[in-house]
């Protein structure tokens, strides 16, 4: 009988083990349902800016996609950790996409304002005889 009493807490700790991983595995997958839910969201922001904006041009968006997809199928395969790592990523492109969005927008319409500018101070330069002896600076 001393050879089962001594078998217990080697039972008893491989049972704790075993919990805690099973825990582990647990957590995980909620975690990832949530991000590859997130990257979703995100993903289609992006996509929603960039057809906004007509530059869907930024090779971030085609990344963030594949990246989607992939954790997606990871997830469908039940494989949590590459699900939820994947979308994390899909996450980040989507939103450097974005901001390349936005600052291509801010240039585009920086470029208009000075276009605009130049052609304000040549129409000025143009029609007042006292503007052409004192010209207007840029």
């Amino acid at each position: 009988m001393t050879t089962l009493s001594g078998h217990r807490p080697a039972q008893a700790a491989l049972l704790v083990f075993a919990a805690a991983v099973m825990a582990g595995c647990a957590g995980s997958k909620p975690a990832a349902q949530q991000q590859v839910a997130a990257t979703q969201g995100s993903v289609e922001a992006a996509i929603t800016a960039a057809t906004a904006s007509s530059d869907l041009s930024v090779p971030e968006m085609a990344t963030a996609r594949d990246k989607r997809a992939q954790a997606q199928a990871a997830q469908r395969a039940g494989d949590w950790e590459k699900a939820r790592r994947l979308a994390e990523q899909a996450d980040v492109d989507a939103q450097v996409a974005r901001a390349k969005i936005a600052a291509n927008k801010s240039q585009k319409a920086a470029a208009e304002m000075d276009a605009s500018m130049a052609a304000l101070r040549d129409e000025i330069n143009r029609q007042t005889p006292a503007a052409a002896s004192v010209p207007v600076r840029p």
